[in-house]
């Protein structure tokens, strides 16, 4: 079964009518800026001022309405091999009055060091996207992540990472803590397992397999150090849309 009859076979089983749904909607993107995925932060770069527009289309052909929407980036390297920054976070930009400032922070992130399949710094980047001040506004919430990688993940709490002076603290000790975050059981994670939703643009590798067991997560594989360049935006929206369902 393909990854779009999941998520129409989930909706189905949910038991929600599409109709006049009104959601306030955010987003975080886990971007790898590592030098492979030029290609993909190419396409979220030229996309960045039409996305909000595009998602709220996309929406409401699903009927379904965006009450709010925010967005929020995170582009993630690796603590040790990278000489750019390993971790660039933005706040959430509501779309379309931040369209400018969200704009302006995406042309600031360059695919630059490291890259090919080599694993990376993903899982800080997750537990920091699912720490982040969500919307509580609104009937219906959806708290969605995006996971945009072509390599694997360095396991958490590394050894050889924790001793950088940018390594960020509170981080779970585990892929099973993380989890739990995302369950929204563990201290400071998602608000509402019931709003959460994931989609992983990701190779067919650990973590990103082991994490297929998670509720409300879909993953779209792809080629180890590729660079996604096989995914489009249009694919992300129409995943995006039918995974806040």
């Amino acid at each position: 079964m393909s990854m779009f009859e999941d998520l129409q076979r989930g909706l189905a089983e949910s038991g929600t009518a599409p109709g006049q749904q009104s959601y306030c909607v955010d987003i975080v993107m886990c971007i790898d800026a590592t030098g492979s995925m030029g290609p993909i932060i190419r396409e979220v770069r030229e996309s960045a001022m039409r996305f909000g527009d595009r998602f709220r289309d996309a929406m409401k052909a699903s009927g379904k309405n965006v009450d709010a929407l925010r967005v929020r980036v995170i582009a993630f390297r690796d603590y040790i091999t990278s000489k750019q920054s390993p971790m660039a976070q933005s706040p959430f930009f509501s779309l379309p009055e931040d369209s400018r400032e969200f704009h302006k922070f995406v042309e600031g992130v360059k695919a630059k060091g490291g890259g090919g399949d080599g694993p990376e710094n993903a899982l800080e980047a997750l537990a920091l996207a699912m720490r982040s001040d969500w919307t509580r506004e609104g009937m219906k919430r959806r708290h969605v992540i995006l996971v945009f990688t072509d390599a694997g993940a360095v396991p958490l709490q590394d050894p050889e990472r924790t001793g950088s002076q940018d390594y960020p603290s509170g981080m779970p000790g585990s892929l099973s803590e993380l989890g739990d975050l995302w369950a929204g059981t563990g201290k400071g994670g998602m608000p509402e397992e019931r709003s959460a939703r994931m989609v992983l643009f990701a190779p067919q590798k650990e973590p990103w397999t082991y994490m297929q067991v998670w509720n409300n997560v879909w993953t779209s594989y792809s080629r180890a150090g590729s660079g996604l360049k096989e995914i489009d935006i249009d694919q992300v929206l129409q995943i995006l849309v039918n995974s806040v369902s």
